[in-house]
């Protein structure tokens, strides 16, 4: 096997290897520690992520914050010079490092000079398992995981999020269907024994996948295998199941985005149909071409919006398409009526061919230039690591290509023919309404003096 990856990374040398960003080689080592390497055309660098397969949703909603205050304790020091000493280790190596915590998981990102790369890993090796954990640095943490949060958790923010107005709408929409936690996970109950159960149970080498791009040390792969082949795995834990609609939600909502402002927000949001045999490209597409006719329509035609905008998110396990535009407050009445004249007219005769096709084509092209650089390609493998098999990362242009017209439809029609959730972000007035507001209150105080003045007399 040592002799076998030798020859890759002898390989990567050559462009026409390493230009091919598909093919990656990859194993496992006894320990279940899953290794990508890639050389990269950059010399003299390396960017290394290593993800963790523990994240948000692997927790209850009390409890959410146990990944991302781990993620911060750990880098809170390995020896008697602290969190300070750490950082200044990695300084010397000429390194920059930091960490995420997502929904998914846990990854700590890593940009160093080649010539560094095994001392590098020996100090992520370290933080891993030497840090030291204590009621002083979970203080420390927890206060940084607050103030990332947004702050300090007040009763007001609590109330507000209790009564449902406290969320975007996408959030608010995932909070009303069970999709979401109502309120923002809080880390001060958070103990040490939950940290290191954490640390435990998560953070083992068979949870784990080292990535490395770039120009890639000869000797690599046998350091790999001594030094982190020693960590000792563990009995995989069971990840919760994705939470999936539990509950209904109103169809047309107005959310309050404030006190006074002119500003509104149109959000159309409608869950993704689970179609056989189609692709998540086809969704892609679908997207691009809303995006497009919605921006036509709303800017184009009728002055409405200067930036409608389709989008693709993801709640739990259920995926949303939404439309959405940034109107005038007095405009959303006519571009609620434009909305529906545009779902009504795809509903009826479906995707313009030409335009599909061309939309298909620009996506496509994306591809030749969306991915450059070390430190881009190992963010692209990270983001991609459930389409690795065989060596290989599936091609999106390939994907893309797949994609057919009559697929495309039928999506749009599944899309579409669903009532879908409507919801208006605006302040509680406008502008001219507080005027009319302040002149009416001066009224009243102006015929009450004269009245008082009056009875006086």
């Amino acid at each position: 096997m040592r002799c076998l990856l030798f020859a890759c990374l002898l390989l990567g040398s050559f462009p026409s290897f390493a230009l091919d960003r598909f093919q990656v080689e990859g194993y496992t080592l006894p320990n279940g520690l899953q290794l990508l390497l890639k050389p990269g055309a950059d010399r003299g660098h390396v960017a290394i992520r290593l993800v963790v397969g523990v994240g948000l949703d692997d927790f209850n909603c009390a409890d959410k914050e146990l990944p991302h205050l781990l993620e911060h304790l750990l880098f809170s020091g390995i020896d008697a010079t602290g969190e300070g000493g750490l950082e200044e280790r990695m300084q010397a190596l000429g390194g920059e490092w930091n960490a995420y915590t997502s929904n998914a998981d846990t990854t700590f990102v890593i940009e160093a000079p080649a010539k560094n790369q095994r001392k590098v890993l020996d100090l992520l090796l370290a933080l891993l398992t030497q840090t030291r954990i204590d009621d002083n640095a979970i203080n420390a943490a927890k206060q940084v995981v607050e103030r990332e949060d947004g702050g300090h958790y007040t009763r007001l923010q609590r109330w507000l999020d209790r009564q449902d107005l406290g969320h975007t709408a996408s959030n608010q929409l995932a909070v009303e269907l069970g999709l979401k936690c109502p309120q923002r996970a809080e880390v001060d109950h958070l103990t040490r024994e939950q940290l290191e159960k954490v640390r435990k149970l998560w953070y083992a080498p068979n949870n784990m996948t080292l990535i490395m791009v770039g120009d890639l040390d000869r000797l690599l792969p046998a350091y790999l295998e001594r030094a982190w082949g020693e960590l000792v795995a563990v009995d995989p834990s069971e990840h919760l199941p994705l939470p999936e609609i539990r509950a209904s939600a109103a169809h047309e909502r107005t959310l309050s985005s404030g006190f006074v402002g002119d500003g509104a927000k149109l959000h159309w949001l409608v869950p993704e149909p689970v179609l056989e045999d189609e692709h998540d490209e086809t969704f892609d597409l679908l997207k691009d071409y809303l995006d497009w006719a919605l921006y036509r329509q709303m800017r184009l035609v009728h002055g409405l919006s200067y930036g409608p905008s389709a989008e693709r998110e993801l709640f739990g396990g259920v995926g949303f398409m939404s439309l959405n535009a940034d109107l005038e407050r007095d405009d959303v009445p006519q571009a609620e009526q434009v909305l529906e004249e545009l779902k009504a007219q795809l509903l009826k005769d479906g995707l313009d061919a030409d335009t599909f096709n061309r939309l298909k084509q620009a996506a496509i092209a994306r591809q030749a230039w969306a991915v450059q650089g070390n430190s881009a390609l190992a963010d692209y493998y990270w983001s991609a690591l459930g389409d690795y098999e065989d060596g290989r990362f599936a091609d999106p242009a390939r994907e893309l290509q797949g994609v057919t017209l009559e697929e495309a439809n039928k999506a749009l029609r599944e899309l579409l023919l669903q009532p879908g959730y409507l919801r208006i972000e605006k302040p509680l007035m406008g502008d001219d309404q507080v005027m009319w507001v302040i002149a009416g209150v001066l009224g009243l105080l102006v015929l009450g003096l004269l009245g008082w003045r009056f009875h006086r007399r």
